[in-house]
Order: C-alpha cells, then sequence, then structure tokens
C-alpha cells in the first residue's frame, strides 16, 4: 500500500514529462487522479486532526505540488492554465491549513495526553490485528480518570483563546470516532473484548462528552458572545480572515467596498420598488405595497400546484427568448418533495436543484408560524425566483455540472448562486414581470440579495448582534420575523461559509458584467454565452471569465477584475 502510493505521483510525473509535448491537456488527468487519490486517502485516513493523517496529507500535497511544478504552463491552452491555477490554490490552501491545524495542535496538545495511544489503536484496528482486550480496558480506565483530571483543571482555570478551545474539541471528537470505531469493529466479534472494553469505552466516551462541552464553555468567543434574545450564536471571524477568504475566492474587493456596493444596488432596488408602489396605488408607501402582495397566498395545500404553473410560464419565457439550451433530460427529471418543519426553521422558502424543496406550513406549525409562511411563499415572491431555483438556476446547473468537464472539483458559492441570481437579473431586464406585483416580487428578493451583504459582513466584522440583523432584514426588507429569523439562522449557524451570503449578489454582478463584455457587444449571442457557461462546470468567474473572452492567465495569477462599474 505504502510502495503503491509512493510509485503513483511518480508514474504521473514520468507519463506527463515523456507527453507534455505532444498531450497538453494531461492536466485534467492530473486533476482526476489527484480527486480520486484525495478520496482514497481521505477514507483511509479517517481519524481528524491526527498527526498519522496530516503528515499523510502534507507529503500527498506536496507531491502533486511537483507534479505541478514540472508542467509546461507557458505551452497550456487557456482552459488548461486556468486548471493548473486551480489546482495550485487549491495545494496551496491544503498545505496552509495544514500547517495551521499543526500548530494548533502542539498548542492544545496537553489537553490530550492518551491521544497517541488511541491513535495507534484505530491505526491497528484497520488492519484487524487481535487486541489484548484486558490490556485495552486499563489503558482506558486509565483516560477515564485522566479526563476527570482535565475536566476540573479546566473548570477552575482561566478563559481559552477560542481558536485553540476549538481545535481542542475537534481533537477530542476525533478520538471519539476512532474509539467508536474500534469498538464497532471487535465488540461483539472478539468475546474478550466485548467482556473487557464494554463498560469502560461507554465511560470513556461520556466522559468525553462532558470534557467536550467544559472546553466550548472556556472559549473566550463562548463567554463574549452571548445570546442576544435572538438564539442565535454564531462566530464572528474578523476583517483579516474576510480578507483573506475573498482574496481566496478572487475578489478583488474587501468587506467595506462590498458593503458600498451593496448600498449602490440597494438603491436602484429602492427607486424601482417605489415606482411599482405607485403602478399599485400606494404611492410612496412601498411597504404597504409589499403587505399586499404578500396577502395573495394560495389555500393551504395547494402551493406544489403553483410552484409547477410558475415554473411552466419561466421555461416557457426562457424558451421564446432562446436564451440556454435545455435538454429535456434536464426539464423531465427534475422533482418536488415538501420541506420538514425543522427545516424550515433555517430555509423559510423553498430550495432548488435537481430536487426542488418546498417550504409551507403544516399542521405541526402554530397559527403565528403558518401566517408568516404563506405570506413569505406567496405567488409573486414565488414567480420571482422558481428560475433561480430550477431552470436555467440551480436544477440546470446541476444537471449540466454532471456532465461537462467533470474532473472540475473547484467549487465556489459566487459561481453556484451568482449565476442563479444572474437569472434573475436577466429576466427583469427581458421584461419578465409584466405587472406591479410581480415587479415587487423580484425586488423583495434583489433587496434582499443586497441585505445579505450588509449584514453578513457586519456580523463578521463585528458591528451587528443576530438581532440587529434580524430587526434590518423586517425594516429594510419587509422579510416576517420568523422568516428573517430563519434567514440569519441559516446565514450563522447552517454550516454555510462566511461568505456564502454575500456570494448572490457579487457572484451575479460578475456574470452580469461578463454579459456585458460578449453580449451585449455582439461578439456573442445570450444563448452562446450561457451555453458556454454551463460546459465550463463551477469555477471562480475571473477565471471562466479568461476562458470565455481568450485571455489567458499568468502563472502567478491573482485577482484583479474590477467587475462593478454602475
Amino acid at each position: 500500500m505504502k510502495k503503491l502510493s509512493f510509485l503513483l505521483p511518480l508514474f504521473i510525473f514520468i507519463y506527463f514529462s515523456s507527453k507534455a509535448q505532444t498531450d497538453l491537456t494531461a492536466i485534467r488527468g492530473i486533476i482526476q487522479q489527484f480527486n480520486a487519490d484525495r478520496g482514497s486517502l481521505s477514507r483511509f485516513y479517517v481519524v481528524q486532526n491526527s498527526p498519522e493523517r496530516r503528515e499523510r496529507f502534507k507529503k500527498f500535497f506536496i507531491d502533486y505540488k511537483k507534479i505541478l511544478g514540472a508542467l509546461p504552463f507557458e505551452k497550456l491552452n487557456t482552459s488548461d492554465k486556468v486548471d493548473f491555477i486551480l489546482l495550485n490554490r487549491t495545494l496551496d490552501e491544503q498545505l496552509a491549513n495544514i500547517e495551521e491545524e499543526e500548530s494548533e495542535f502542539n498548542q492544545v496538545s496537553k489537553f490530550v495526553p492518551f491521544s497517541s495511544y488511541v491513535y495507534e489503536l484505530e491505526k491497528q484496528r484497520r488492519r484487524g490485528k487481535s487486541q489484548d482486550a484486558q490490556l485495552v480496558a486499563t489503558e482506558l480506565n486509565k483516560i477515564y480518570g485522566e479526563v476527570q483530571v482535565l475536566i476540573n483543571s479546566i473548570n477552575e482555570g482561566p478563559s481559552l483563546e477560542s481558536k485553540l478551545s476549538e481545535q481542542a474539541i475537534s481533537t477530542i471528537k476525533g478520538l471519539q470516532s476512532a474509539l467508536k470505531s474500534v469498538n464497532d469493529f471487535y465488540s461483539g466479534y472478539d468475546p474478550l473484548f466485548t467482556w473487557w472494553v464494554a463498560r469502560p469505552y461507554k465511560q470513556v466516551d461520556s466522559v468525553m462528552n462532558i470534557y467536550a462541552i467544559a472546553l466550548q464553555k472556556k472559549s473566550n468567543l463562548h463567554i463574549a458572545q452571548k445570546d442576544d434574545g435572538s438564539g442565535i450564536v454564531g462566530k464572528p471571524i474578523g476583517k483579516d480572515e474576510l480578507t483573506r477568504q475573498l482574496k481566496y475566492e478572487m475578489i478583488p474587493y474587501g468587506p467595506d467596498e462590498l458593503i458600498a456596493i451593496a448600498n449602490k444596488e440597494f438603491a436602484w432596488c429602492d427607486r424601482e420598488m417605489l415606482k411599482a408602489s405607485r403602478e399599485m396605488g400606494f404611492g410612496d408607501d412601498w411597504k404597504k405595497a409589499l403587505e399586499k402582495v404578500k396577502t395573495t397566498f394560495v389555500p393551504a395545500g395547494r402551493q406544489p400546484e403553483l410552484i409547477m404553473r410558475l415554473y411552466d410560464e419561466s421555461v416557457a419565457f426562457i424558451k421564446s427568448k432562446d436564451l440556454i439550451t435545455i435538454p429535456p433530460l434536464a426539464e423531465e427529471s427534475w422533482r418536488m418533495v415538501m420541506m420538514s418543519p425543522e427545516r424550515q426553521l433555517i430555509a423559510p422558502f423553498f430550495l432548488g436543484g435537481e430536487t426542488l424543496l418546498i417550504a409551507y406550513p403544516t399542521n405541526t406549525m402554530d397559527h403565528d408560524a403558518k401566517m408568516m409562511s404563506l405570506r413569505g411563499n406567496n405567488p409573486h415572491f414565488s414567480r420571482a425566483v422558481v428560475h433561480h431555483e430550477l431552470i436555467a438556476g440551480h436544477g440546470l446547473q446541476a444537471f449540466m455540472n454532471n456532465r461537462h468537464k467533470t474532473y472540475r472539483n473547484f467549487w465556489t458559492p459566487f459561481w453556484t448562486e451568482g449565476w442563479a441570481l444572474y437569472w434573475e437579473m436577466i429576466l427583469w431586464d427581458l421584461k419578465f414581470p409584466t405587472t406591479p406585483e410581480d415587479k415587487v416580487g423580484m425586488l423583495f428578493w434583489r433587496m434582499h440579495r443586497c441585505a445579505r451583504i450588509i449584514f453578513s459582513l457586519n456580523y463578521h466584522l463585528g458591528n451587528w448582534t443576530p438581532r440587529q440583523c434580524i430587526d434590518f432584514l423586517v425594516e429594510r426588507v419587509g422579510h416576517e420575523r420568523a422568516n428573517a429569523e430563519g434567514e440569519v439562522r441559516r446565514s450563522f449557524t447552517g454550516g454555510y461559509g462566511p461568505l456564502y451570503q454575500l456570494a448572490y449578489m457579487i457572484g451575479a454582478l460578475q456574470f452580469y458584467e461578463l454579459k456585458k463584455e460578449l453580449v451585449d457587444t455582439g461578439k456573442l449571442t445570450f444563448k452562446q454565452y450561457h451555453d458556454a457557461v454551463m460546459k465550463e462546470n463551477n469555477i471562480p468567474i475571473e477565471l471562466l471569465r479568461a476562458i470565455l473572452t481568450g485571455n489567458p492567465p499568468k502563472k502567478n495569477f491573482t485577482t484583479t477584475w474590477k467587475f462593478y462599474n454602475r
């Protein structure tokens, strides 16, 4: 196994070196091999934060850096240069993460003095080594006592730096998973192991849960981040980390600049919303117009029929304008499911892809929650985003990603969410909304995406609390309060990255600017542009621009594209 894992990168290196002059698409094969190799290693070295896993992946990433370093970059075509840059970016990021993890692990190793024994036990388990069950029980009993002493010292000691606390907790969870792997393998199959180890294992697993909670309570972030009444306690990352992540995502703007962009887009929305409000007879009181739109919800149980009708209208419009190629199988194979009440606490509006998840009230919700869900999923709001969730948004994205340049595994939310929101912008330009009510529906969501930039960045900059974010959505955008709470909860505790919420509008503006370069100048039709995007798979939009415009990036590429010109 070790010999094979060593020879494989060497084989790729020799193979590419010999074929470099004639086979300049081999970078794609290298990426496919990289993805497959990483998957194999990830499934084998499963214990997070273990030194063994860290060292193996460090070698793995360094090996692939050497492979990339042997490629004749200047002889590659533009698409392959993009692939080179993206794989190299991934390797650099992963190596930096490993270095950071190693530094943090060394600082928290005092909290897990028994870790080396657990790691070795799990390593032996992978190859089925027979265990001295009595000795294992004795060691686990010893660990049980050590952890109890550590819990007391944590409870009586000072607060811990939040990052180290998180690393310690993550390490403990990794040790728990390692012990579970060992116990699941031997217990019930090895009679002596079952007899000796069952009780000590349960005691150690239980006390480690208590230990993790104690560490969390001593985190200085946990101490500083009190519940502000919203029930939402997230983790602001600060300006430096925001800036680093924006650079990684190839966005050449800082947090303050992005907030300024959002406010400019908000001002456009305000002007258009006033026009729609006046058309509806409410003058400049756009919130009354919004309230009227919210009351148009369909009776309970009829939302799936509504979504189907809205989908048909949207696709018919896209086809009538010949905007993009829609494969018949993509239309045939998408389907609906109903979203659970629990999921709706985080995602109060319908979600899409190959499967459309419909958010609508259930019998288990109280009356106020039912009404807010009905009002927030009214026909005009839903009509505004059905193309975002299905075709030509997430549903078509998923379909095409599975069929074109599938080796590209460089996912970014700016492409995913930016593309879907871009379609809302394009359909607005092409007069898809014909009534003022439909315009209000589309503008509500566009305002919402502006607000996402403002509230998420202010939260991560430490300027706003979750409650302030909720109030902002209610007062500035017109959200139902329960839906605003769900949106903020989703943003900060739903597993989304810190940049995810701003990626909608910022990614859409990138696609929109690229459309101006290629379509508005007559170089491509809408259909040609949109089809080309779908065939390049999910990559940072600045590099997509390099491919579509035929301007190859330099080997030392850094983000420079100032795409916002309003």
